[in-house]
């Protein structure tokens, strides 16, 4: 992108986070299909939620 524009773009932060999950999501989408990444993605999301923030040992 700085090629085209002349300046280089730095991301940090939460944005460049968002950033990359979108495109590895698409990509993601491109090469299994729509329906897997959507349950996989379910899938990362429930277990996100159930796992510990915690190591108890």
């Amino acid at each position: 992108m700085g090629v085209l524009s002349g300046k280089g773009l730095f991301v940090e932060g939460q944005l460049a986070r968002a950033m990359y999950m979108s495109l590895h999501l698409m990509h993601r989408q491109v090469v299994i299909g729509a329906l897997p990444t959507m349950l996989s993605e379910f899938g990362r999301l429930l277990l996100k939620r159930t796992a510990p923030h915690v190591k108890l040992h």
